[in-house]
């Protein structure tokens, strides 16, 4: 059935939605919904739903949702048919009425006076994702030294591989706001563990607003989570939204602050602000381009001299690094300002072609029979000179966003 119907029509509608997904947790489910509803009843200033999403449970858990859900008239229970936590997560999330969804353990781990703290920024506007944090300095954590590596070093790969700066990816304590919801979750292919990871890469990279709140948080011993499978996994999505990131194949320039007016509506679409990513970018662009430049010099240098082979190779090779950096390395897209972004390209070309040169011409001050392996040896030797700067003037340079005008600035102004 549609993820619309799954909502109730005679309800009042809440503030907030606070989801539970479950696979076969017969046991523990009934202890946690009941101590979240006591807590959210007396403890919280506003209306609430707790949504319980069981995904395709063998066992009696079913039977148990749909009985807290006769028993509370603020628990709805929702069966889907198939499992996965993130695919749960985003059915109830897309449906629900209510303006801020928030995504909770059903064990229970985060402590409970975080809740509020979690989504107090998202109703009154200030962000427009939440999530709660172990792993900073506030934050009071009980838990095993391999949770603890496993958590720590996959939160390292993620600043390393997709410049992440949120610190803590896989805590189970989150909240989204519905509007941000609506635009985000269409654009999240997991649909298991790494929905979380994934939903915030993407929500950073559109530079919409983290909140962090640091957490009380209580390792579940008996938790049934396969950490070697749920790694494996972790890692081929890591793959794939960074591979999805550097082609620029993500959408992402509709959902930058789409939201309100903000400074940063100023920037250029899809420029990612990562240094790691952009150097990885520019090397795999700088070695095509060195190949192409060889061939392109080889080739000219057939009908001409070393000097006007040298500048015709690099000039094209230039033009082509300039527009194959602007949509890869920097995210750029479209035709705003490209005629722009070539010009102050082709001053970088003047820095490398004088290099290359004067590489040419001490060279053959040598001797006039200089071979041409010598020749592309100088020429390598130069442009791998001109490259740290090249990869320089793009980053602070040519791929900037624009600074957003000053008030009173204009076309009636003096300055």
């Amino acid at each position: 059935m549609p993820a619309r119907e799954f909502l109730p029509t005679d309800r009042d509608e809440p503030v907030v939605d606070v989801v539970i997904p479950v696979y076969n947790e017969e046991q523990d489910l009934a202890p946690c919904v009941r101590r979240l509803h006591a807590h959210l009843t007396t403890a919280f200033p506003y209306t609430f739903r707790i949504t319980i999403a069981d995904n395709a449970s063998t066992d009696t858990t079913p039977g148990v949702a749909r009985a807290l859900e006769e028993e509370f008239d603020e628990v709805l229970a929702v069966r889907l048919d198939r499992k996965g936590r993130g695919r749960a997560l985003s059915a109830i999330w897309l449906a629900s009425d209510a303006p801020v969804l928030v995504y909770m353990d059903v064990d229970l781990s985060t402590g409970l006076n975080a809740l509020l703290p979690l989504v107090a920024p998202l109703i009154s506007g200030h962000s427009d994702l939440a999530i709660g944090s172990r792993l900073t300095r506030s934050s009071r954590v009980v838990r095993g030294p391999k949770r603890e590596l496993v958590s720590r070093a996959y939160n390292l790969i993620l600043r390393g591989s997709l410049a992440a700066r949120f610190s803590d990816a896989q805590c189970g304590f989150k909240a989204i706001r519905a509007d941000v919801a609506q635009r985000l979750l269409p654009l999240v292919e997991d649909t298991a563990w790494f929905f979380d990871t994934e939903l915030l890469v993407l929500a950073e990279r559109a530079d919409l607003r983290i909140h962090e709140v640091p957490v009380d948080w209580v390792d579940d011993p008996d938790s049934s989570v396969d950490l070697l499978r749920t790694a494996t996994d972790d890692l081929k999505g890591v793959w794939r939204v960074g591979r999805a990131l550097t082609t620029g194949r993500l959408p992402l320039d509709r959902l930058r602050r789409p939201f309100g007016d903000d400074p940063r509506d100023g920037e250029l679409d899809q420029v990612p602000a990562g240094l790691a990513r952009q150097l990885l970018g520019f090397t795999a662009v700088g070695v095509a381009s060195t190949a192409l430049f060889l061939a392109l010099y080889t080739l000219c240098r057939q009908a001409t001299g070393p000097q006007l082979a040298n500048a015709l190779a690099l000039l094209l090779a230039t033009l082509a690094n300039t527009a194959a950096n602007r949509r890869l390395t920097f995210g750029v897209r479209g035709r705003a300002r490209a005629l722009r972004h070539q010009a102050q390209g082709l001053l970088v070309f003047a820095v490398g072609w004088t290099l290359s040169a004067g590489a040419l011409a001490a060279l053959h001050t040598l001797g006039t029979a200089a071979p041409r392996s010598a020749e592309l040896a100088v020429l390598i030797a130069a442009n791998l000179a001109a490259t740290v700067l090249r990869f320089l003037l793009f980053r602070a340079w040519i791929f900037t966003a624009p600074r957003p005008p000053a008030q009173g600035d204009g076309p009636g102004t003096g300055n």
